[in-house]
């Protein structure tokens, strides 16, 4: 089997962007399939594919670890990190279906047919008042789901934080979890991401109040990368800290097992690596005593690839789900997506275990890439100059 191709799928959302998936093609009729959603820069991202395929072209996509390491090496940026990691993905699906055998039966078993998920109910909601928010919250639950989350705090940003002040722009993000908590009651877990948009000072006062209000964690309380102020406050903050979504590979998530970082470690799919990567993360975190809750904001792909390394975890705590993005995301699959009573349901089938639905697709595919960005693509370099032996 070889590759033969190399395809961007854009798939239009809403006004907040787009959905990507990689194809893989290849001479034995199979196609691989993976998500690159929000790398910050589509276009660039479809350059960056299309000199995968050209370097990748006739090569057998099974051989994951010698095209690994020629493609994942080096400091990539964040767009290269995201197409690796999505192509990653489409390998496996691949070697799956040539063996006839679901991902997880390749990374040592499944441990649980069906996944827990808690819903993101963020980009569902447009009018961003607390009612609004409520709202959402209260549909999910009546679903079945346990746990729900939401980035109430829009209007923080660097140069409007006054800590102290009555009238602070976080007040407003704090009466949206009140009134969601409310409306979801004590028992449904509930998390808040921040989005990095405070500093350590500001964020104290923060978590307090959302203590009171039962909060599981507070994700990404200050940017992911300045670690040593995350550092700093975990464990002294009265909620758990949750981060990582951003770093990439397992040298980048080092420093989150040798110190204490953050109580909850959050890898992404799309970003971190790829599937053997997630994989080699999460049994990492295990070892070093934390908790692990895939990020996973995005479509369908990415949430059926993250489910198969997921159910392979023994301690896995649940799996983010955007909740009321689109209402044929379930369909945008083959078979469709399922969910029941806030748990979605390990595929079976052979690699991913899903198809895109042509019908549902053709409907909502676009053919420009968005986030275009001037700049060139660096080439692509490999210490040999081509793929290892």
């Amino acid at each position: 089997m070889r590759i033969t191709s190399i395809e961007p799928v854009i798939v239009h959302v809403n006004h907040r962007g787009d959905w990507v998936f990689i194809q893989v093609h290849t001479d034995a009729g199979l196609t691989g399939l993976g998500e690159a959603s929000h790398s910050g820069n589509d276009a660039l991202l479809v350059q960056v594919l299309s000199q995968y395929q050209e370097r990748l072209r006739g090569e057998d996509p099974r051989r994951i670890g010698a095209i690994r390491a020629w493609a994942a090496r080096g400091d990539l940026g964040r767009v290269r990190r995201t197409a690796w990691s999505g192509l990653e993905q489409a390998l496996w699906d691949l070697l799956g279906q040539s063996l006839g055998a679901p991902i997880h039966a390749l990374m040592g078993g499944a441990v649980r047919e069906r996944i827990r998920l808690y819903a993101n109910i963020n980009r569902h909601v447009e009018a961003r008042s607390p009612e609004a928010f409520a709202i959402a919250a209260a549909a999910a639950v009546s679903e079945g789901f346990t746990g729900i989350k939401l980035a109430p705090f829009d209007e923080v940003s660097g140069a409007s934080r006054r800590r102290t002040a009555t009238d602070a722009p976080w007040r407003l993000g704090i009466q949206r979890v009140r009134a969601v908590r409310e409306a979801i009651g004590p028992g449904v877990e509930l998390m808040v991401d921040c989005h990095g948009r405070f500093d350590a000072g500001d964020v104290r006062q923060v978590a307090q109040e959302l203590a009171a209000l039962d909060v599981l964690w507070i994700e990404e309380p200050v940017p992911d990368t300045q670690l040593e102020a995350l550092s700093h406050l975990t464990g002294q903050l009265p909620v758990a800290t949750a981060a990582a979504e951003n770093v990439y590979g397992i040298e980048g998530f080092a420093p989150f097992f040798s110190s204490r970082v953050v109580d909850v470690l959050m890898p992404d799919v799309k970003h971190d690596g790829g599937l053997l990567e997630t994989k080699i993360i999460t049994e990492a975190a295990r070892m070093a005593g934390l908790l692990v809750a895939p990020h996973n904001p995005s479509g369908p792909v990415s949430t059926a690839a993250t489910a198969q390394v997921a159910s392979t975890l023994t301690d896995l705590m649940f799996l983010e789900y955007a909740w009321g993005e689109a209402s044929w995301r379930a369909d945008l699959m083959d078979p469709p997506e399922r969910i029941e009573e806030g748990y979605l349901l390990l595929p079976q089938g052979p690699g991913l275990g899903h198809r895109l639905n042509p019908l549902v697709l053709g409907s909502h595919r676009v053919v420009e890439a968005s986030n275009v960005d001037s700049s060139r693509v660096t080439p692509m370099q490999s210490a040999s100059g081509g793929m290892p032996e």
